[in-house]
Order: structure tokens, then sequence, then C-alpha cells
């Protein structure tokens, strides 16, 4: 699975506004609401928060994967964002999140929504690449910067 197939360059955020983990996860709801791609924002936020409460999604070294499955969607869709300020996330390793990419699925597709955990969680152990990502001083900066890594 190739990223930048599921993410739009419009679905990034540098750096987010958000100082706190709702605040985070609102803001990129709103990313992909505002380029048409819910048909529900607010089905999506709850479907979101719902699992977020089961467990942290922060799955540490600075990174967070919030998700969620539900009906307002037709296929997967994805939103990037990078903090300036690290946030409090209740990440595995109690480190706070700078990075932070929500995925959002229907609730027929396991499938793509496995492999785009996958495939984060793979890219992320990059540790030059995430650092990177975390200096990306626009949305388009670090849209490309994905870009050029995932054609690679």
């Amino acid at each position: 699975m190739i990223l930048t197939q599921i993410l739009q360059p419009n679905s990034v955020r540098v750096p987010l506004k958000g100082t706190n983990k709702e605040a985070v996860i609102s803001e990129l709801v709103d990313v992909l609401n505002e380029n048409g791609l819910l048909l529900n924002k607010n089905v999506a936020l709850e479907a979101v928060f719902t699992r977020e409460k089961t467990r942290s999604t922060g799955i540490g070294s600075g990174i967070a994967i919030p998700h969620g499955k539900c009906n307002v969607v037709k296929d997967l869709v994805m939103a990037l964002g990078v903090c300036r300020q690290p946030i409090e996330f209740q990440s595995v390793d109690g480190k706070p999140v700078s990075i932070v990419m929500l995925l959002i699925s229907p609730l027929d597709q396991t499938g793509p929504h496995i492999q785009a955990l996958a495939r984060i969680s793979r890219l992320m152990l990059d540790a030059a690449f995430k650092s990177e990502l975390e200096q990306a001083p626009s949305a388009e900066a670090a849209y490309k910067l994905l870009s050029e890594r995932e054609n690679e």
C-alpha cells in the first residue's frame, strides 16, 4: 500500500493548531470534512473518539494513529498533522506526540485499514524520515517528503 494514494495533499496540516489530543483529532477530522471526504463529520468524530477510549492510539516514539470505522466514508481516508509542540496522547511509551496520522475507514473494509496502519508503522521506524517529517516547514513540504519516501 502507498499512503499517498489515500492521503490527499490538502488533507495535511502543518502545524496543527490543537494543543491536546481531543483538539488535534477534531482538527484532522475537520480537515477531512472540509475536503468533502466525510458524509457526516460528527459520526466520524464519534467513531475515532470511541476507538480512542478503548486504548490510546499513541503508538510511541512521538507518533499517534487515531482511527475509526464508520459508515460516513466509501473508502479509507487519511489526514496527517504535525504538532510544533508535542502533545500528551497517553502513548504506550508515555511520551508526547508530534506526528498524528488519522484514518477513517468504512465498516466493511478491514483490509485497507490494517494495511495502512502497518505501512505507517513501518515508515515511522525510520528515525531519519520521522525527524524530517517532524521538522517539515509546511503541509506541502510534509506531503512532498511522504510522497518521495513512498516512491523510493
